[in-house]
């Protein structure tokens, strides 16, 4: 029986990985959770260790402890809007999680593979020409986030490369679902019009930037390529995971308002507007198609009424507690 090992495993594309890895593999699964007070799941399979892998020695402690055949890193800060606020904390935060893993690693368990997602946020806005963008693209960040996305990037080569380590690298495009957080655009929408159902808000969305358009995929599509990745993908190479299509933001917000059962308004928010925002990604997912067998399989339209009625039941739970 393998073991993996999930940083980030109460997030919410570590949490959606456990589910995909407790339903398709018989694999043991230890997960590192910070700050405590996630709902463990109830398996014998599982192992859940309070780690703040920001820590060298808590990092080191929690590989030893585990002695995993494969390690899936996706612990960090995922805001671009966070990042912007709290640049340092998100760069530091990032770059010295990974680091500390790759040398536990190094020093417990040299002959694990470390599969590291990234983001295709490294990319930046690819001129048209590299639109749908491929791995071999240049790296331009054009926010905090991304900037330390390529420094985890860059990391991973440095220990796959030089130290001979066996390492993956992932660059997911967007990805949505259930369980998401309501600082990313689809879980925020959903969010305000569940509550709006509720009368628990006035029936306004605030919304940001709706004609920026993204390759979404949905996040148990995602969590499905990071498997194949680890079982298949070659040692020190990178494989994009997107659709290959792109929507507009706005999309998810007229879906949403089209299946509302409140009349809604909307409200442009000038708080949710990024910086330096990109117009237009869109994922060239060939590599992992024709070296992995990966293909995305649930249709947009699924992702975001799943994503709508997890937090409708979210919203009825938190409205009954607190009665």
């Amino acid at each position: 029986m393998l073991r993996a090992l999930i940083t980030g495993y109460s997030g919410f594309a570590g949490g959606h990985l456990a589910d995909h890895l407790l339903a398709e593999t018989d694999w043991e699964i230890w997960g590192s959770v910070y700050p405590p007070g996630h709902v463990p799941r109830e398996s014998d399979r599982v192992h859940e260790v309070v780690a703040d892998l920001r820590d060298a020695g808590a990092s080191s402690g929690l590989v030893e402890g585990a002695r995993p055949d494969i390690v899936f890193h996706l612990a960090g800060q995922a805001s671009v809007r966070d990042a912007w606020e709290e640049p340092w904390d998100t760069f530091e935060t990032n770059v010295r999680m990974q680091l500390n893993l790759h040398q536990a690693v190094a020093e417990h368990v040299p002959d694990a593979r470390v599969v590291v997602i990234v983001s295709n946020e490294v990319y930046g806005s690819p001129p048209a020409g590299m639109l749908p963008t491929d791995e071999s693209a240049p790296l331009a960040p054009r926010n905090p986030y991304a900037a330390s996305k390529v420094a985890q990037d860059m990391l991973a080569q440095v220990y796959g490369h030089t130290n001979g380590a066996d390492v993956v690298r992932v660059r997911p495009f967007a990805h949505i679902g259930p369980g998401q957080d309501d600082r990313f655009v689809a879980a925020s929408f959903a969010r305000q019009v569940a509550e709006i159902e509720a009368g628990l808000r006035e029936p306004v969305v605030r919304v940001g930037n709706l004609d920026a358009r993204r390759d979404f995929t949905d996040v148990r599509d995602t969590v499905r390529g990071y498997r194949l990745v680890a079982e298949k993908g070659a040692s020190s190479e990178v494989y994009n995971l997107g659709t290959g299509s792109a929507h507009a933001v706005r999309e998810i917000l007229d879906h949403y308002i089209a299946a509302s059962t409140a009349v809604v308004a909307v409200v442009i928010d000038p708080d949710r507007m990024r910086p330096a925002d990109v117009p237009l990604t869109m994922c060239d997912a060939g590599k992992a198609r024709g070296e992995l067998g990966w293909e995305p399989a649930i249709p947009f339209e699924q992702t975001l009424d799943d994503t709508l009625d997890w937090w409708r039941a979210r919203v009825r739970a938190q409205s009954v507690a607190g009665q």
